[in-house]
């Protein structure tokens, strides 16, 4: 249980209290986050910010999916106390006077536990809608928690007619459509609808489809933050009849959206300034700022420490430490031994200078000879191999976990997707953290974040050199990362054939790669499936990330050719 769920404050820049004109309702959606579990802070910051929608006049207020305990909630579903405390939650949100209330719920009865929506007026509760369509893939496994709905809602409001629909539900067709032929004016959507690339493109695509098929306006609340693996990226949609867009949320912003609605037109008004477009370099490093900023922040730690090699991975994620957590709670630690360069010394020290963190040499030779010490009687007659490089990167992990248990800051690992994919990293090593921040970015996508960053300010904060040379662990002499793996250019184009688009061998070699270098790639990828199962978690923002979304079996017979 978190030690406290603040009120995070909600972007009201370009809000005003508008009045209601005959025939016209005013909608305040509220796209903000909720933190998992904290269903008295929920309340308590629910009750605040609907009170604050009502002084600038709005008549409804909505909350996103499953607002009341937080998105996912995962196995708390199935806790013996759960609905209890969310039956008396409900009674005391109830009480919110002056405004109806749109909320999402655990609904739990005799018949089963269900994702729900609640409607609130005057003292009680006047209907709840079960959502219909649950999501079991990729992140999502709501059949393991939730009953089916089968019930179409609608309830009344001067004289329009609005239905309600929970997230995967406007993903299909049914479920609208049962509301327009039971006389819909509009439909209100609650969203816990997390981030991948390119999501908000296919989130308008999809309500302009279903807006303009069934003629009717729809309201797309989404949340927003961070739980655990998983980023919620707001952008909250209200779309026209028409598929045109009226109102649209920031992006990874916590914001009140005020918008009126004509009910005899039935249009919304529209937004007087639409919110900035990102790039999309823009917006996933963006996720990668919240992902880290939540996950930190609530799990109580007084900050990061980062082992900065002065390589270009490590480089990225103290930028977005920075960015994230203050300077101010980020150490950064160079831990050199005798194959550390003298330029990946110095670029460490002035990107630390840079960005003002707190900087650390620690050299790790005598931790190396004492491991090497107490190891030679068991490796007498052997010859030195990737075992001798391995301690390095083992004595920089221990380093960097005792630091962590003595001044309490976690350990943000930068291992990247590339890497993680083909199990190009110490396990008990350079994977050691709490919290990977680079666990799905390919290392291309590495390249194109770092220069992104540095085109933000004048003076670039990351040294140039750090992008420009060739990448190496320097475990050994002269060592490059392309003595080992392909080129990053083709190893990541066929980790995104076989782990994002889930294409085999046979379909990768026909897209014009050497066979046998897709049999090399895709056999490193099989056989480091133990080392990701032990690493750290990290912000999901591919198609398809490691952990929840990719499961294989650790020890199975399977075939690459097959």
């Amino acid at each position: 249980m978190p030690k406290n769920n603040p009120i995070e404050p909600c972007d009201t820049s370009q809000i005003h209290s508008i009045d209601t004109p005959e025939g016209h309702i005013n909608f305040a959606i509220m796209q903000t986050n909720f933190w998992v579990g904290d269903i008295a802070g929920n309340v308590k910051k629910m009750k605040a910010l609907a009170l604050s929608a009502k002084s600038q006049g709005a008549d409804i207020v909505i909350f996103p999916e499953l607002s009341l305990i937080g998105y996912p909630p995962e196995d708390l579903l199935l806790r013996p106390t759960l609905g209890e405390r969310v039956r008396s939650a409900m009674n005391e949100l109830a009480q919110i006077d002056g405004i109806v209330t749109i909320l999402g719920y655990p609904h739990i009865d005799h018949h089963g536990t269900f994702n729900s929506a609640a409607i609130l007026q005057g003292g009680s509760q006047k209907g709840f809608y079960h959502k219909q369509c649950l999501p079991n893939y990729g992140i999502f496994d709501e059949r393991r928690y939730f009953k089916k709905g089968f019930n179409h809602v609608l309830f009344d409001y001067k004289g329009t007619t609005i239905g309600l629909l929970i997230c995967e539900d406007i993903w299909h067709d049914a479920p609208i459509a049962a509301l327009k032929n039971e006389g819909a004016d509009l439909v209100v959507v609650l969203n816990a609808s997390p981030f991948e690339i390119g999501k908000q493109a296919k989130r308008k695509e999809q309500l302009h489809a279903q807006a303009t098929k069934h003629n009717l306006p729809i309201i797309y609340a989404n949340t927003v933050g961070a739980q655990d693996d998983i980023v919620f990226d707001g952008g909250s949609l209200i779309v026209q009849a028409d598929g045109s867009i009226a109102h649209e949320g920031s992006r990874f912003l916590n914001q009140l959206i005020m918008a009126q609605f004509n009910a005899t037109a039935k249009t919304f008004d529209t937004q007087v300034k639409p919110p900035i477009v990102l790039s999309e370099e823009s917006e996933m490093y963006q996720a990668l700022v919240v992902g880290l900023r939540d996950y930190v922040n609530r799990s109580g730690f007084k900050g990061v420490i980062i082992g900065l090699s002065g390589g270009i991975d490590s480089a990225l994620t103290l930028c977005i430490a920075v960015d994230a957590l203050g300077a101010d709670k980020v150490y950064a630690v160079m831990m050199p031994y005798e194959f550390t360069s003298g330029m990946s010394l110095e670029d460490a020290a002035a990107q630390a200078a840079r960005l003002n963190v707190s900087y650390t040499v620690c050299p790790i030779h005598d931790a190396v000879a004492g491991l090497r010490s107490s190891l030679a009687p068991l490796f007498a007659g052997s010859t030195p191999d990737v075992t001798e490089e391995n301690l390095q990167a083992r004595a920089r992990g221990m380093i960097l976990m005792a630091l962590s248990n003595k001044f309490g800051h976690m350990v943000a690992s930068t291992g990247n997707k590339s890497e993680n994919a083909v199990g190009y990293a110490t396990l008990y090593g350079d994977m050691v953290g709490g919290f990977d921040v680079l666990k799905d970015v390919y290392k291309t996508d590495v390249y194109r974040l770092a220069n992104y960053r540095n085109r933000l300010e004048d003076d670039p904060v990351i040294p140039k050199r750090v992008i420009t040379r060739p990448p190496s662990a320097e475990l050994r002499p002269d060592q490059k990362d392309e003595d080992t793996l392909p080129a990053y250019d083709t190893l990541d184009a066929i980790l995104k054939m076989y782990i994002d688009e889930d294409l085999g061998y046979k379909a990768i070699c026909a897209a014009g790669f050497d066979p046998d270098t897709v049999e090399r790639v895709l056999d490193m990828v099989d056989k480091a499936e133990h080392k990701r199962r032990q690493g750290a978690i990290g912000t999901k923002i591919t198609k398809k990330s490691f952990g929840r979304e990719r499961r294989y079996p650790l020890v199975n017979g399977w075939s690459i050719k097959g």
